[in-house]
């Protein structure tokens, strides 16, 4: 289990890298589904996501050990993030990432120097080989999110989100491995318990819905949702107990809803975000209390602009 002094460990360790992202509203969006909106905008934070967190996290504590060479897994964001810290840092990096990894994603892990190894399309694939060339004793091994240096950083977002928003009564955070909801889930439990906290996941991608209902983790193989970073085959094995613990209840959405919800966005606030991301507005949308004054966390912004019109049909 992981506890507020370890994330509150975490945002001093990683003060001088991530940023504190803004929350934003939309007047309209809130009119519309009556509801106070707001918007965790982690799209805005480096690297393009809430990643860097958990990254920043772990491999400052691993540079801190004398580590020459980290190794990650990763579709996309968890492996940018590393390659940024690890280039920060001055160590090398090696990023295992699927065949069909988004464009944007793989050029920016080069554009952080980080080296790319491609791997089968499922994330246990990826892990798995992985932690296979860390054997060797020559690099370390950094999870994408099964790990509590990993979870705290990513529960810094937490952190924020109950200082910047007040009277908050629900909180949506998309679930891939579980990570990110683990970690801001137990920064929003443990500072407020009054809080609601609501995971959102794919439905052609619902291992955690399913784990969360069966209450032990259930794998359901591979996925092909649009959410690239949500295709887990298995909720984490140290995530889960956590989402057990502090989650109150998960959300399944459909392709077309994360579609939606992107096109919303875009068009009501003009920002551009990633399927991953739309996740949890679609969840809001979905689920919709009434009345209430609601969080979206917005997990990331990297996007293929030629993937955007397939989104926009």
């Amino acid at each position: 289990m992981i506890d507020l002094n370890l994330i509150r460990e975490a945002r001093e360790r990683i003060g001088g890298i991530v940023k504190k992202t803004p929350v934003m509203t939309s007047e309209t969006i809130s009119k519309d589904f009556g509801n106070e909106l707001f918007f965790k905008c982690e799209h805005l934070q480096k690297t393009g996501a809430f990643k860097i967190r958990g990254a920043s996290n772990k491999v400052i504590q691993e540079f801190q050990r004398n580590t020459k060479h980290v190794i990650a897994a990763s579709s996309g964001n968890h492996g940018q993030a590393v390659a940024y810290i690890a280039n920060q840092l001055g160590i090398c990096s090696t990023i295992v990432i699927p065949e069909d990894a988004a464009a944007c994603k793989r050029d920016a892990i080069k554009a952080y120097n980080g080296n790319i190894e491609i791997c089968g399309t499922t994330s246990e694939e990826r892990i798995e080989r992985a932690k296979q060339i860390s054997e060797d004793g020559k690099a370390v091994f950094i999870p994408p999110y099964d790990d509590p240096l990993i979870m705290a950083g990513q529960g810094t977002a937490g952190l924020e989100i109950v200082e910047q928003v007040d009277d908050i009564d629900e909180v949506y955070v998309p679930i891939g491995g579980g990570g990110l909801i683990s970690g801001v889930a137990a920064a929003i439990k443990e500072s407020n318990p009054g809080i609601r906290v609501i995971g959102v996941e794919p439905a052609i991608a619902n291992d955690t819905y399913l784990s969360f209902k069966q209450g032990k983790r259930f794998n359901i193989g591979g996925s092909i949702t649009i959410a690239d970073g949500l295709r887990t085959s298995i909720p984490g094995e140290l995530t889960f107990p956590v989402v057990q613990r502090y989650v109150d209840d998960i959300v399944l959405v459909d392709e077309e809803s994360i579609k939606e919800a992107f096109i919303y966005v875009l068009m009501r606030m003009k920002q551009v975000i990633e399927p991953s991301g739309a996740v949890s507005v679609a969840g809001a949308m979905k689920r919709n209390p009434g009345s209430k004054r609601i969080v979206a966390l917005i997990s990331g912004g990297n996007v293929d602009t030629d993937f955007i019109p397939k989104l926009l049909k």
